[in-house]
């Protein structure tokens, strides 16, 4: 049996049996890393010394009633782990260890799960390639010639290369559903309130969220189950009680109502793709749901007021890097001001300097009205637009992305092309819904993503429908031949 292609419910079968042990399942997952992430790069950091103590613990107890304790996983690289390393894959924090576990991760620590190392992502979230790391680009697996999306690559290629069985990832504008997209495997941004946001390294904190990178929809159920639920040390944090996501896990979508947005299937759109998702479509139609084509007027001016608030929102975020509280300091400088702008000018990338250029750009005076405060009203308007949807239609279907994943380095001269590839999701997080991206068919041997977008709080029809969607089709059983 080969243990790393196992998904979270199939290794905790085993374990529950004592057909296999927490350490054996750890070793294989480290073997596996050993002889495939030269190739694939999802790593940035392993802890296999600690990841393998921890099993043993864990085998010692025998405990295995709860579906995650044992299962070894990995964790993005901005989301805080004590005595861990967290880079987000900038120089500037290339040392910081944590004093403190993110809520996520200590959620995942009292369920005993075995933490395998951090993933690569781009430098603080910001990209959509993984190739704005600082350290090295990851690959995709399905293709190593092609990027794995991102930010959240590293996390959807260790899923994918079955470099570990589950990964934890974040979203601002689709750094979980489009990297899952472009890896063939599952991932979902939650309603943005549902997960704490605690101990993740901001960029854009009225976007950002974490949410879990899965083999299987079934999985995904598992480790929101786990993640989600109110925090006191989350401002934002939602206090809804939180139901058993698993019990959404049924095949039927019968009398459910499906949007498809025009906007997202015309210019852009690769042929392949729309083709992809009207086929979808028509799956679930076969399942007894129904579809139409619906508007959501305001999508084309989402992906521009995007960009002017989250560089608005990282150039304040980012601004406590100064070389005196957190990680690199300049060495060379005359005075307290000249330390400041060595120490951000060697510690962070050319994509950080943009963003946080431009939103330093957008919130200054004279500006604010012009483009900060006009960016917000869209905002509200994307919005408007979804209200008015789900109040005819259970859940909306679109692509993940415009095109399945590109060349490493094809985009990297034009960041607007590259910001195009978020035009699918942000409208998403701009909403502050869940979304869910999963596999919907193949074009040139890459995976298709498909994504379906639910009201706030209703991640359990989404579950649901990809559920459905999942049995009905064999997409998802589809590996890449890494």
């Amino acid at each position: 049996m080969e243990l790393h292609k196992l998904t979270i419910h199939e290794s905790h079968e085993l374990l529950k049996k004592k057909e296999i042990s927490s350490e054996e399942l750890t070793k294989a997952l480290f073997e596996r890393i050993k002889n495939v992430d030269d190739k694939i790069k999802a790593y940035i950091t392993l802890d296999e010394e600690r990841a393998l103590l921890k099993s043993r613990e864990v085998d010692k107890k025998g405990d295995f009633s709860n579906p995650l304790t044992g299962i070894p996983a990995a964790i993005k690289d901005n989301i805080c782990t004590k005595d861990l390393k967290t880079t987000c894959s900038s120089k500037i924090l290339a040392n910081f260890i944590p004093p403190y576990d993110a809520t996520v991760s200590a959620r995942l620590k009292t369920g005993d799960v075995v933490f395998l190392g951090k993933t690569n992502m781009d430098e603080f979230a910001m990209g959509s390639s993984t190739e704005n790391s600082a350290f090295f680009a990851t690959r995709n697996p399905w293709d190593t010639s092609r990027v794995p999306g991102g930010s959240s690559g590293g996390s959807a290629a260790a899923v994918a290369a079955d470099e570990c069985i589950f990964a934890i990832g974040s979203d601002t504008g689709g750094s979980i559903r489009q990297p899952a997209g472009y890896c063939g495997v599952v991932g979902m941004k939650p309603t943005y309130g549902r997960v704490s946001r605690f101990g993740l390294v901001a960029y854009a904190s009225s976007l950002d969220q974490i949410g879990p990178i899965t083999k299987d929809v079934t999985d995904c159920a598992l480790v929101l189950n786990a993640i989600a639920g109110h925090d006191k040390l989350d401002s934002t944090s939602a206090d809804i009680p939180v139901p058993d996501y698993t019990e959404s896990l049924k095949p039927d979508v019968t009398g459910m109502k499906i949007g498809i947005p025009k906007e997202y299937m015309g210019e852009g759109i690769d042929a392949e793709i729309r083709e992809a998702v009207l086929e979808a479509a028509k799956i679930f139609e076969k399942m007894g749901a129904s579809f139409e084509e619906i508007s959501l007027p305001h999508t084309e001016y989402a992906l521009w007021a995007y960009y002017i608030i989250a560089p608005a929102e990282a150039s304040s975020n980012l601004a406590r890097y100064d070389g005196i509280r957190y990680g690199v300091r300049a060495k060379d400088y005359d005075d307290l001001i000249d330390l400041y702008k060595k120490t951000r000018s060697e510690g962070f990338g050319a994509e950080v300097k943009r963003r946080i250029m431009l939103g330093t750009y957008a919130l200054s005076s004279g500006y604010y009205d012009a483009y900060y405060l006009k960016a917000q009203k869209v905002r509200t308007l994307v919005k408007r637009d979804f209200d008015e949807a789900f109040k005819k239609y259970d859940f909306i279907l679109v692509p993940i992305a415009p095109t399945i994943a590109f060349k490493i380095g094809e985009n990297t001269d034009d960041p607007l092309k590259m910001y195009m590839n978020d035009v699918c999701t942000i409208p998403v997080n701009m909403a502050g819904l869940p979304g869910i991206s999963l596999p919907c068919g193949f074009s040139q041997g890459m995976p298709i993503g498909l994504q379906i977008i639910g009201k706030p709080f209703d991640e359990p029809t989404i579950l649901r429908a990809a559920y459905a969607f999942e049995q009905a089709t064999d997409f998802h059983k589809n590996k890449p031949g890494i």
